[in-house]
């Protein structure tokens, strides 16, 4: 695994998750690249939290995270390579805005929250590249309109 030289490592918050969640998510994480965004890996911290992150300022992502609020049945998602990211209302027109996108509508829920300086690029990017892990890992439960 290649490790960019951050400052210091990213804290992630630690979930409780049941076991077959903490499993997934095990073996998601694992999966994830080394870039995302052309952005390199970056220490996590502590051992136990399932999540990476790349570049500086970080894109960070996390499993295992509650279903996002302001998501329905009926809530818009951004399709990318066959996963949709649901992202809120209020963050997608808003440039300057960081992006706290989710795979609602899968279990467990990959949340990736994206700077707002590597938009827009970089959030579709991001978007593509960790889609394959989502749908290896992860169970679509209510695919998004």
């Amino acid at each position: 695994m290649l490790v960019a030289c951050g400052k210091e490592p990213v804290s992630l918050p630690t979930l409780r998750l049941t076991a077959a969640d903490q499993a997934v998510c095990q073996r998601l994480v694992d999966a994830l690249p080394d870039t995302v965004a052309d952005q390199g890996r970056r220490k996590t911290q502590p051992a136990a939290a399932l999540g990476a992150a790349w570049g500086d300022p970080a894109i960070v992502a996390q499993c295992g995270v509650g279903v996002p609020q302001g998501f329905t049945r009926s809530s818009a998602c951004t399709l990318a390579d066959g996963v949709g990211w649901f992202v809120p209302p209020s963050q997608v027109d808003d440039q300057s805005a960081d992006v706290v996108m989710s795979t609602a509508g899968y279990r467990p829920v990959l949340q990736v929250t994206v700077p707002a300086s590597y938009r827009p690029s970089g959030l579709a990017a991001a978007m593509v590249e960790l889609a394959p892990m989502v749908k290896k890992y992860a169970t679509l439960v209510r695919p998004c309109q």
